[in-house]
């Protein structure tokens, strides 16, 4: 089995994945993540849409599986194979606020209930959190709770990395900007200013 990442938005996918992409014949992946590679599937490869992520690891070894983004953050790479990366969303999000990756310490909160332990352990090191957010992320509470500990810090929502909506918005812990929604939140000294 492969297990390829597309990328976080479109014309984010690799060279190699490219060709791996076409070279399949079995394609499985969400909506999204097959029509980030459209471009690349041969007409004639079976293509499904994941309807049962856990049935994923009883998949034949020639299925070839997309993962949005880049399979080894918050990605399907947990299902062995070879993996092939794509680009996340870490790395738009760091090129988009100018922010080094050698900063930046990934947390993902999408779909899990949040720890503020490890966030907070992390701002308390002078480092920068990159979290994977959903509609069901406290960012608020989240916040407050760093302007309680005394970590007042910058804090940018990025949303739709790569898409023509593509939005970020800027504020501090004190007013953290809104999120809904799949997101990335970078929180801590991003060298920027809110968002009027």
């Amino acid at each position: 089995m492969k297990i390829i990442g597309v990328g976080a938005g479109p014309g984010m996918l690799t060279m190699e994945a490219g060709r791996a992409i076409k070279e399949a014949r079995l394609i499985y992946g969400s909506q999204r993540a097959i029509d980030l590679a459209r471009g690349e599937i041969d007409p004639g490869t079976d293509v499904r849409v994941i309807e049962d992520y856990k049935a994923l690891r009883n998949l034949p070894p020639q299925a070839v599986v997309l993962s949005t983004g880049d399979p080894m953050l918050s990605g399907l790479g947990y299902l062995g194979g070879e993996v092939i990366p794509g680009i996340s969303s870490m790395q738009v999000a760091c090129a988009r606020l100018k922010v080094s990756q050698l900063k930046v310490i990934p947390i993902t909160v999408h779909g899990r209930r949040m720890d503020p332990e490890p966030i907070i352990a992390e701002l308390s090191r002078r480092r920068t959190v990159f979290l994977l957010v959903d509609d069901s992320t406290d960012l608020p509470g989240l916040c407050r709770l760093l302007e309680e500990r005394g970590l007042a810090r910058d804090v940018a929502v990025l949303t739709d990395l790569g898409y023509p909506d593509e939005e970020i918005l800027r504020g501090r812990t004190e007013s953290p900007p809104p999120s809904k929604g799949l997101a990335s939140v970078m929180i801590g000294d991003l060298g920027s200013k809110k968002t009027p």
